[in-house]
């Protein structure tokens, strides 16, 4: 039996925005096209802003296993055995700016190793809530426990507060790039960590052409891996930005975009 050459080798996903409605739910026409492109052949990877928890469950919900890209970038992880395959840390003495920051202004933010998140603060049931949303269990520690092998700084604040915290800091001078990844979210990351130097690495790896890698996103940190891929399509749901790194549009995160994408782009349907 010949095996069918799809157009795409590899497919990179997005999830909150993408391939998940604003409920954070996967509908079952996403999650059969996705199934059903892994099982013709492709390699699905997961590539997203959460830490691996999020994206394990994500996986489970396909039904899928292999290499998830996470932390925006920051670490790329073998969903099958749990290890890091490769990732961009920072120090605690670069981020101890942003953090002082926080501090004095009341702004909520955590810290991010490639597994594990911690908080400074104990959290009541609603902050709980919000992060196993996706997949977190909070590490609460003292200032002097701040760990080694940091990947990210997320900041949580109303649209309003983070649009002003973002325009104040790209004035710094810092060794730190700053990520809108979200509405209400800041991410503060080593300069080299974004999702489409993790896929092109991971695509060298292979041997996959970037003709042969197709990646689908929403957001500001997935322009990368949209100028990366061979077939970079956003969500009608993206900002004006993000549709002009792209090159292709699919219908909103409301409208089972991801799977009218592959279905055109990728199955043939």
């Amino acid at each position: 039996m010949t095996r069918e050459v799809l157009p795409y080798e590899l497919i990179a996903l997005d999830v909150d925005g993408t391939l998940l409605t604003d409920d954070h739910e996967l509908t079952e026409g996403n999650r059969q096209a996705v199934r059903e492109a892994g099982l013709r052949g492709a390699e699905i990877m997961v590539c997203t802003g959460r830490g691996p928890g999020g994206a394990f469950q994500i996986m489970d919900k396909l039904g899928l296993q292999g290499i998830v890209i996470t932390h925006n970038g920051a670490a790329t992880i073998d969903a099958d055995d749990k290890r890091v395959v490769h990732q961009y840390e920072f120090t605690q003495e670069q981020a101890v700016r942003y953090m002082d920051y926080c501090w004095e202004q009341g702004i909520h933010f955590d810290l991010n190793t490639a597994f594990d998140l911690y908080l400074f603060t104990e959290l009541d049931q609603e902050g709980l809530d919000m992060y196993a949303k996706y997949g977190i269990v909070p590490i609460v520690i003292e200032k002097e426990q701040i760990p080694a092998g940091l990947v990210k700084m997320t900041v949580f604040a109303d649209p309003k507060t983070l649009d002003k915290v973002e325009e104040e800091w790209r004035t710094w001078d810092t060794e730190l790039q700053i990520i809108r990844s979200g509405e209400y979210f800041i991410d503060i990351q080593h300069p080299s960590a974004n999702k489409g130097s993790a896929l092109e690495q991971y695509a060298k790896q292979q041997n996959i052409p970037r003709e042969r890698v197709m990646a689908i996103g929403n957001y500001y940190n997935d322009i990368g891996m949209l100028h990366f891929a061979g077939l970079g399509i956003a969500m009608d749901n993206s900002p004006d930005e993000v549709k002009e790194a792209a090159d292709e549009h699919t219908l909103s995160n409301a409208e089972d975009g991801v799977m009218h994408a592959l279905n055109k782009f990728v199955l043939n349907v």
